[in-house]
């Protein structure tokens, strides 16, 4: 911890590439090595979810903040689905994010179990929307249009190989 404050310095998460092109692999290799500041030696497979597809998995290791900071390098490439969490450390949340093309980048806090958590303040604005579309709002805030596009892909990732980096 640093002694400047009450912060974790470091945490860990998981990075998911559910689907990308052959040809965008290598960039994507060389977008997470540069933000980790370490060699990411993914291993893609084939997507079973859709043809032509591959898929890789890694966890990392870096400073708070590092999932941010992954889903906005990998965001550049509209054609990807990807999932980057990062997990909660000593007073800091957890975040989760999910970018599926034609939705765009979808980012929810979560717990130590990793449940989406709507804040007190979400909560109230949704409310003072006027509350005509509860659900769909309640729906928008927990990632549910992202969760039930990527289910097919997170499926097919079963049994994947998954690789370490640490910055």
């Amino acid at each position: 911890m640093n002694a400047r404050n009450q912060f974790a310095d470091a945490t860990t998460g998981v990075v998911w590439i559910h689907s990308s092109p052959a040809a965008l692999c290598p960039h994507v290799e060389w977008a997470l090595s540069d933000a980790l500041d370490a060699r990411a030696n993914l291993k893609w497979t084939a997507q079973p979810a859709q043809s032509g597809q591959l898929r890789a998995t890694t966890e990392w290791v870096g400073p708070v903040g590092t999932g941010s900071r992954l889903a906005a390098v990998l965001r550049s490439w509209r054609m990807l689905r990807f999932e980057v969490t990062e997990d909660p450390s000593e007073g800091v949340d957890g975040e989760r994010f999910a970018h599926v093309p034609g939705l765009g980048l979808w980012h929810g806090i979560t717990s130590a179990n990793g449940d989406v958590v709507v804040g007190e303040q979400r909560i109230k604005a949704i409310l003072a929307g006027g509350g005509a579309d509860l659900a769909a709002d309640l729906d928008h805030a927990l990632g549910t249009a992202w969760d039930d596009e990527l289910e097919q892909f997170r499926l097919g990732g079963t049994g994947a190989e998954v690789t370490w980096l640490a910055s």
